[in-house]
């Protein structure tokens, strides 16, 4: 009987995979318990609702029957379990009652026990802290978005709060037609096109620039680079960073983009300038050649056009469309800001610039 191979390794490979393998299991009973204990708040949630739902007044209900159960949970079960907690749950309930997963449900209990009683679920993947954010978010369609792009980026409960700070949802839902702001609430973010990953504005508040302090663009693009994490964060799905000052010599000179990525949803290159002031003609320019180097020299056949973004501190609407053909898809110049404004200010300024848009008269703003 000939002898079965023999996989050798070394004690500290031994060791490393011996120790992912247990961490990996922990990870998913930690993930087990936490889902657990999200759909049962659901669940509380629900029975207080449907007890609240039998002629009890509101005012009447908080005050006595939320308080006795608080009580009886706590002793019993110890603490997590406050009026204040348990009204959250109620609050929770009430809020995804009526949002199904696209994923399927999850129907727990058995139609003989009536408190545990088969109802449809929706398919909770993120931890209580998420959900207790999430659920304070008014707009249904708005928190469907958030949840979606928590589950599938892996947010952490920091990371979803500063998306959520820098209006994200809105953001991306202003550039975008009736029917794709409802895919957004359906499917999140979707990169299908350039134009899916393009914001404008760009919140860079993680770089600690104030923004009445003078910085040059090297400065700019050294904070950029120190804080690498928050910015690939900021661009948004499937980026990954190639370099900076990356050169490339034609006709005997040398030139240098300031940032490239790539990203491996729209399979192509990405290439950022950064402006400190407002963008120009030439620097449209400048960024089309670079653009159009990366398409003739250095992407593959299999590989989709180059995307050019300008980063600038402001830019003039009318001049960038005036210089762009007028089917361009691969040059975009975006603003960016180095702090973050309340959600109301940051949405009151991208209504502006709708306006604006709108009462353009020919190729020039008033």
């Amino acid at each position: 009987m000939p002898e079965l191979p023999v996989n050798k390794l070394s004690d500290e490979q031994l060791f490393g995979q011996v120790s992912e393998l247990i961490a990996l299991a922990r990870r998913k009973v930690i993930a087990s318990v936490n889902t657990t204990m999200v759909t049962t708040y659901y669940q509380i949630g629900r029975l207080i609702v449907e007890h609240e739902q039998h002629g009890k007044e509101r005012a009447a209900y908080g005050k006595g029957t939320l308080k006795q159960l608080s009580n009886v949970l706590s002793s019993k079960f110890g603490k997590g379990f406050s009026v204040e907690n348990l009204d959250r749950m109620r609050f929770f309930y009430k809020a995804y009652a009526n949002q199904i997963s696209s994923t399927g449900l999850t129907n727990l209990g058995s139609n003989e026990d009536e408190t545990n009683k088969r109802v449809a679920m929706p398919d909770f993947r993120l931890s209580w802290s998420h959900y207790i954010k999430l659920m304070r978010i008014e707009n249904p369609d708005e928190r469907r978005f958030y949840e979606i792009e928590s589950i599938q980026n892996n947010w952490t409960l920091k990371e979803l709060q500063r998306q959520f700070d820098s209006a994200l949802y809105e953001r991306l839902a202003l550039s975008r037609d009736k029917e794709k702001v409802k895919q957004l609430s359906e499917k999140g973010q979707q990169l299908h096109q350039p134009q899916d990953l393009i914001k404008d504005p760009y919140v860079l508040e993680f770089l600690g620039l104030k923004e009445e302090t003078a910085y040059s663009e090297s400065k700019l693009e050294n904070h950029i680079i120190d804080e690498l994490q928050h910015f690939l964060l900021e661009l948004g799905k499937g980026f990954a960073f190639v370099g900076r000052q990356v050169r490339f010599t034609f006709d005997e000179k040398h030139f240098r983009v300031d940032l490239v990525f790539y990203n491996r949803f729209l399979r192509c290159f990405v290439l950022l300038d950064l402006k400190i002031g407002e963008v120009s003609h030439q620097d449209l320019g400048q960024m089309q050649m670079y653009v159009n180097y990366y398409d003739r020299f250095v992407k593959t056949e299999d590989e989709n056009p180059t995307i050019g973004i300008i980063l600038c501190k402001e830019k003039n609407k009318a001049l960038v469309e005036i210089t762009l053909p007028k089917e361009n898809n691969q040059i975009f110049a975006s603003k960016y800001q180095t702090f973050l404004p309340s959600k109301e200010e940051l949405k009151a300024v991208l209504n502006e610039s709708i306006h604006k848009d709108e009462n353009r008269i020919g190729g020039s703003e008033e």
